[in-house]
């Protein structure tokens, strides 16, 4: 028992593993046709939150082993993902004080808002897919927070998107549920291609995608310093609704209101904050970049104080303050405070999520209206226009980035249409390709080749088989037939079958 406890942190794995697990089975239950009704409800929450519980107190013990030893168990290897020439792709976790901190949070959290959940999604008709979604959340984000190295983390960054994307879109007989979900998912690639630039260029020039060889990079010039560093700090500025990425999380509060707790109070609106606080021993080198981010968060931080004036629901509220207090460890980090900004993200995700998960209830504790925006910016008439628009960023978002996809979508639906189902063709529209023939139906070109091959083989078939009483080919057939008959019942006969012996006796002799 002591020596499972000494490797502890060999089985960190876990973390992630159990809410996949979780899912798989939730999931199975639901293709299977056994999660149905009120009765099956508790067995998925509870399948939900034991994982959630699990990993927690894994990481516990992991925590509790570090502080009983003194030390963390830093970088560790559990195997390799693939391998190509000098480039490998390995199943690492980094157990240092900031992730073991973080995810150990992260992780409580998790378990707290699945037991809220089990209550406030009861009896909705998306009941289980919550709960699917919820578990492959929380897997991405422990990747995210406990990954070795910076594709292991991509992997888990990606999986926190697609769970954002779906809970977003939760009532998606809603068309504002699903252009809300369209929104943020398209905003946030702009964010996920700078990580995958930032990844580019690690494996090109220092041959690695580990946190330890990135963050130590002393091999590389300045100026590629910066690339990896600006593609890094753009992912970061995206996941974290930072300027000029901010529109995408008001729209984001469409989902129910345990996802905005854990994903847009407490969790992923920090995993911005979180991947610069992993790359701060590169970032300490490009001074420039740590000034970019002073700016940037300067900014952002005047702007959500200016838009949340002026808001009047409690939840647009909380989303304002909560990238107020991002912006505002985006300039700790800049500053170089990274003690201060990993003590204000842990601290500022604790308070957020309960005040999310408080939010419904907001209105019978308050028994007020909300407070008015302040006199000096009713006077502005400009600015306070300018602050319930939210600068018009959203519909300048949607122009530069909805609207392109969208059009793109509907492109390739008009050349689905009128180019590609005519084509390969659609299921059920066949045309007979001959009248005397009317069962014979072909789609497509691809069916009407096919259809017109069968025609021809029936052809060749009447030809030779079917014409007449017997066709060429049969009586053909039928003579080869009578002269093999014929060659039997001669071989049959006694003189020839003894001659067929001697003369086998010959050729062995």
């Amino acid at each position: 028992m002591i020596n499972l406890i000494a490797h502890l942190a060999d089985w960190v794995w876990l973390v992630p593993a159990l809410p996949l697990f979780a899912l798989i089975v939730i999931g199975s239950r639901v293709l299977l046709g056994r999660a149905t009704g009120d009765a099956a409800e508790p067995l998925t929450a509870s399948l939900a939150s034991l994982a959630a519980l699990g990993g927690f107190l894994l990481l516990l013990g992991i925590d509790g082993m570090a502080l009983w030893h003194g030390s963390v168990p830093g970088h560790r290897v559990s195997g390799i993902w693939f391998a190509s020439g000098h480039w490998q792709g390995t199943i690492s976790f980094l157990l240092d004080g900031l992730s073991l901190s973080v995810s150990t949070l992260t992780a409580l959290i998790g378990w707290l808002v699945i037991r809220f959940s089990a209550h406030y999604i009861h009896r909705e008709a998306g009941f289980h897919r919550f709960f699917i979604v919820l578990c492959l959340f929380l897997a991405g984000i422990q990747l995210v927070l406990l990954a070795g190295n910076g594709l292991l983390a991509f992997v888990g960054w990606e999986m926190c998107g697609v769970a954002s994307f779906l809970l977003i879109g939760y009532t998606w007989q809603r068309p504002v549920a699903t252009g809300n979900a369209l929104f943020a998912f398209v905003t946030n690639r702009g964010g996920d291609a700078g990580f995958l630039l930032a990844l580019g260029f690690a494996a090109a020039w220092l041959g690695s995608f580990e946190w330890p060889a990135i963050t130590a990079a002393k091999q590389i010039s300045v100026a590629d310093m910066r690339l990896i560093a600006l593609g890094f700090m753009l992912a970061a500025l995206a996941k974290s609704a930072q300027l000029p990425f901010t529109p995408w999380i008001t729209r984001a509060l469409e989902g129910p209101t345990p996802s905005s707790a854990i994903f847009y109070g407490a969790i992923m609106v920090h995993a911005g904050v979180y991947l610069l606080l992993r790359l701060e021993p590169l970032l300490v080198q490009v001074p420039d970049v740590m000034i970019g981010l002073v700016v940037v968060g300067t900014l952002t931080a005047a702007y959500a104080w200016l838009c949340g004036l002026v808001q009047t629901d409690v939840k647009s509220a909380l989303i304002f303050a909560t990238v107020f207090q991002v912006a505002l460890m985006f300039v700790e980090i800049g500053l170089g405070w990274t003690t201060l900004a990993t003590a204000h993200l842990c601290l500022h995700a604790a308070w957020r999520t309960w005040q999310f998960l408080l939010a419904p209830s907001w209105l019978a504790l308050t028994r007020g209206r909300p407070a008015p925006p302040p006199a000096w910016l009713r006077r502005n008439q400009l600015l306070y226009t300018a602050a319930q628009q939210h600068f018009w960023l959203d519909k300048l978002g949607h122009a530069l980035l909805v609207q392109p996809t969208e059009s793109f979508a509907h492109d390739l639906r008009r050349l689905e249409e009128h180019f590609l189902d005519h084509a390969i063709g659609e299921p059920g529209r066949g045309q007979p390709i001959d009248p005397k023939s009317p069962l014979i139906r072909a789609d497509g070109l691809p069916g009407r080749v096919l259809a017109a091959s069968a025609n021809a083989l029936q052809q060749i078939e009447n030809r030779l088989l079917l014409r007449g009483r017997g066709g060429m080919a049969e009586q053909l057939l039928r003579r080869i037939g009578s002269y093999l008959q014929t060659l039997e019942n001669l071989l049959e006969q006694p003189r020839y079958l003894m001659m067929a012996v001697m003369a086998t006796f010959v050729v062995i002799l």
